[in-house]
């Protein structure tokens, strides 16, 4: 059902020149909102699937955008936990992806010393979508390169509510005190524990909102919204957000 893509790392389509970014102020995580693919597929008077289908492609040609340009970690918001509100055929569609898509890429991205991983609630996946990506994991987990980290069965209130369950059960059993917690502490009970947050995000589709997306993570980043539809998103549009961050003074709250 899913037409095969070509490598990764192989030859792109030829594009308009991407905008000059500077190699010295480069995101270390760049987190990416992929909005718009049924809408996207819509317009183009085809099922919403397609879209989906497309969006793939999307996600290799923005791990390779990320990757020239020195980005390390790059987290892909690609299933929440609201999602499953979705039609039937469309979830089961969408549960089926990761397979097709690392059945497709995991040698390539092995051999590009990429290290997949995965934010989210990954019991409540079905078996074929957690085994696709436990092969994935166990597959790259000492590659050293670009960290493609994917957000799936994903909803930071469920994970902030979720990590401070487990803070009240330390409180509980007396291992910490309330006067311990801290936000470092809570940040380390998070699903992201081991990743900085997001220097930057970025969302398609001309919506104005983070959706219950690392809403704690997020605090501090340089947001960046596009109308480009997810499908139409490619290696420019990423340059384009990157060069717009650095344009940025980012003061954390102070005056420097």
């Amino acid at each position: 059902m899913i037409n095969r893509v070509r490598s990764w790392w192989g030859a792109e389509q030829k594009d308009e020149q991407p905008p000059a970014v500077s190699k010295d102020n480069i995101p270390q995580h760049v987190a990416v909102i992929m909005d718009g693919n049924g809408r996207w597929a819509k317009r183009l008077g085809m099922p919403r699937v397609v879209g989906h289908q497309n969006g793939m492609k999307a996600v290799k040609r923005t791990a390779i955008a990320a990757d020239e340009l020195g980005i390390k970690y790059l987290t892909m918001y690609a299933f929440s936990t609201e999602n499953w509100t979705r039609p039937k055929e469309e979830v089961e569609f969408l549960m089926r992806l990761p397979e097709e898509f690392l059945a497709i890429e995991l040698d390539e991205l092995i051999e590009k010393n990429v290290q997949v991983r995965v934010m989210g609630h990954k019991e409540y996946l079905p078996p074929h979508t957690q085994a696709a990506f436990e092969e994935a994991i166990r597959r790259t987990e000492h590659n050293t390169g670009l960290i493609l980290n994917f957000a799936v069965n994903y909803g930071s209130r469920l994970e902030i509510t979720e990590a401070m369950k487990k803070i009240g059960r330390e409180i509980e059993g007396g291992t910490i005190k309330a006067e311990d917690i801290t936000s470092e502490l809570i940040g380390k009970s998070l699903l992201s524990d081991g990743i900085p947050d997001p220097d930057l995000l970025i969302r398609t589709s001309g919506e104005l909102r983070l959706s219950n997306f690392m809403l704690w993570q997020l605090a501090y980043s340089e947001l960046w919204f596009t109308d480009i539809y997810w499908p139409e998103f490619n290696k420019e549009h990423l340059y384009e957000a990157v060069a717009e961050y650095q344009r940025r003074s980012r003061r954390y709250g102070g005056l420097k």
